[in-house]
């Protein structure tokens, strides 16, 4: 009786190889996929923090510049000044913030562009009316955008008798408010940012000592 012996062979050194190959092109593109997804989510990240930090500022002018008051500043060493003062890289205006602000009442509020200091646009608070004990007024500074190349203000009225009103980069030594005010923004990373255009409420209004806000 004879008995088949079936021969047992492994892998030839070719097919080790292509096996090689094939798993090595399989944790490359692995790595890869692992690399874009990454700087994917890490993209939608920075556009994410771009719009929420827009929506910051745009919230901010949204609230406060609506509700100027057109006061005139008399506690002034030198001279009576109304209280709306602006130019072209830098705005005074009075304003109120809500009542569950910690700041209450009318608040003096100086915007003001810094591009000597890393391009930041800065706000200056301080409450408009002087404390009754004549106390150094608390001011308090605040960061309102970093990393700007451009910071414009542009402020529209019509002239007298004018059909048309005109935009102008001054609104000094008046005593009156402009319908409305535009900020231009440009960072620094060239991402979009629309202009923004606020109308203010008051700017029909005479301008008067109170409009009703305790002191």
């Amino acid at each position: 009786m004879m008995v088949c012996k079936r021969k047992l062979t492994g892998f030839t050194l070719i097919e080790v190889m292509l096996a090689m190959t094939l798993l090595s092109i399989m944790v490359v593109l692995l790595f890869s996929s692992l690399k874009i997804g990454a700087e994917s989510w890490n993209k939608g990240e920075r556009k994410i923090a771009q719009v929420n930090e827009k929506a910051v500022v745009y919230q901010f002018f949204k609230r406060h510049l609506p509700s100027v008051q057109p006061l005139w500043d008399e506690f002034l060493a030198d001279k009576r000044q109304f209280s709306f003062q602006g130019e072209r890289d830098k705005l005074q205006f009075v304003s109120v913030f809500p009542a569950s602000a910690g700041r209450k009442g009318l608040q003096l509020f100086n915007v003001v562009f810094d591009k000597a200091e890393q391009g930041i646009v800065k706000v200056i608070l301080k409450p408009f009316y002087p404390t009754i004990d004549n106390e150094d007024w608390q001011s308090e500074e605040v960061v309102l955008l970093e990393n700007v190349e451009t910071f414009e203000l542009a402020y529209f009225a019509k002239e007298d008798n004018a059909i048309d009103g005109v935009w102008s980069d001054n609104w000094q030594e008046k005593q009156s408010l402009p319908a409305l005010v535009k900020i231009k923004v440009e960072l620094a990373d060239k991402s979009y940012w629309p202009e923004m255009v606020f109308a203010l409420k008051l700017a029909s209004v005479e301008p008067g000592k109170n409009f009703g806000f305790g002191q």
